[in-house]
């Protein structure tokens, strides 16, 4: 399916959910618009925050490239995961992605990360731009919900790993003590 076709499947609503990015509500106080392309919720996070989420996001999807190392490739499969890391990244570098670079992201199929691109639309967690320049391209990005939805994943990996890291360094102390 092109991105045309996808676009003419996409059920048009009044609500923010499958509308496109260029006829955008006000932002609300806690967004600032950053350049002229990507908004970035800035009150809520600190930037110390939003750096450690950015390299763990990185950290995760360069992992879920490696393990294909030691593992055949086809007992993993979670495109909409890896299309929201690369997504996540690019919003928190403040760059575009072309939709078919999206597609790439994703590792699978074209077809198959067009239809969970669809999917994430529908749920408002991500939105298609037209690019202003060049009729044939969209970008594709997160929304708002969405960029927090990460935000919130991302926090909790975080306190998860943590709190493993601090289990395990006291299982060694109680080891070390015992011997």
């Amino acid at each position: 399916m092109t991105v045309r076709s996808m676009r003419a499947t996409t059920p048009r609503t009044t609500s923010m959910i499958g509308r496109r990015s260029d006829s955008r509500p006000a932002e609300p106080a806690n967004v600032v618009q950053i350049g002229a392309e990507a908004s970035v919720i800035v009150n809520t996070l600190g930037a110390e925050t939003i750096r450690l989420h950015l390299a763990t996001a990185r950290h995760i999807y360069a992992e879920r490239r490696r393990r294909h190392k030691f593992l055949p490739a086809d007992l993993f499969g979670e495109p909409t995961w890896d299309i929201m890391l690369d997504l996540y990244i690019a919003a928190r570098e403040d760059r575009r992605v072309p939709t078919t670079s999206s597609c790439i992201g994703a590792h699978v199929p074209p077809t198959t990360a067009l239809r969970w691109l669809r999917i994430l639309e529908s749920r408002g967690l991500v939105e298609r731009e037209d690019d202003g320049r060049d009729g044939r391209r969209t970008f594709v990005r997160l929304t708002r919900p969405g960029l927090r939805a990460m935000d919130d994943c991302l926090a909790s990996e975080i306190r998860d790993f943590a709190r493993v890291l601090h289990d395990a360094e006291a299982a060694h102390a109680v080891a070390e003590a015992a011997e």
